[in-house]
This record gives C-alpha cells, structure tokens and sequence, in this order.
C-alpha cells in the first residue's frame, strides 16, 4: 500500500481541521443556506458528513460497513456549536482507535455492504476521498453565500 497508519492519519487529521475551520467562519443562521433545487441546507450537509463519519468509524471497529445511522440529535443540522461538539466527538473517537491500530489493522478487510471488500488502509483513503468530496461541495455553498474560505480549504481544494 502507498501509505502507512501515520500518513493515512495526517490527511485525516489535517482534513478535520479543514471542516473545523469552515464551521468557525459560520453562524446559526448560516446553516439554513441551501444553493437550491434539490440540494440540502449547509447544516443538513454537515450532518450528512457526520453520519458518513460514524459509518466510517464504525466499519473500523466492526470491519463492516453501514450506512443506516442517522442522528437523532435534535437541532445538529442548525447549531453550529452542536455541530462542533458532535465533530470533535467523532474526531476523538476516530484517533482513539487510529492510535490502537498497527500495521497488521491496515491489512484487515472492511465488507463495504456492496458486494467488495477492502483493507482497512483503503478503507481509511475512502474515508479521506468523502471528505475532499465534501469540502468541493463546501466550495460551493460558500461561493454562492460569498463567504470566506478558510486558507487551508483554498489553498488545497480551490
């Protein structure tokens, strides 16, 4: 594989940072923005990227993945400071079992639910590949809102 535990964890980590920037630049009503037509509100797309992430922690844990978790934390699509609570919360656990892993972890196979499977190391670059999905989307809805990017996001996505 490309990448070892330690560079996998160094995009992640770096791409937490990312989201943790953006939701800093951000307000309560801010997350009612939708860009139209079909698309979810901000806040509903930041809660869609925190469930994707719980499916994906727990994939690590499980060695399966599911995509049926949906939180019923009431009002996480429109506080940003739940937002950031359940962000860091994920972020904690995510790193706490990041950290238990050795070499061997990476090797182990995830059943992705469609019929493949794949070594927790491609696991975790999947995981890396929904957040750079994410933080294109979150180019958009900040354009459209004409909204400062954090650096970090314009200096790495655009």
């Amino acid at each position: 594989m490309p990448y070892d535990i330690a560079d996998i964890n160094q995009y992640i980590e770096g791409c937490h940072m990312m989201r943790s920037g953006a939701l800093e630049r951000l307000g309560d009503a801010d997350l009612q923005f939708s860009p139209g037509g079909d698309n979810l509100t901000l806040g509903e797309l930041f809660k869609q990227l925190g469930e994707h992430q719980h499916s994906y922690i727990q994939s690590l844990v499980t060695l399966k993945q599911d995509w049926s978790y949906r939180t019923d934390e009431a009002g996480i699509a429109t506080s940003i400071a739940q937002l950031k609570r359940w962000f860091e919360h994920l972020d904690a656990e995510m790193n706490e079992i990041l950290k238990r892993f050795d070499e061997s972890d990476l090797q182990k196979l995830v059943d992705r639910t469609n019929g493949s499977t794949r070594p927790v190391i491609s696991q975790l670059d999947i995981y890396v590949q929904l957040l750079l999905i994410f933080f294109g989307k979150l180019v958009v809805y900040f354009k459209a809102m004409q909204k400062p990017l954090p650096p970090s996001i314009v200096e790495y996505i655009g």
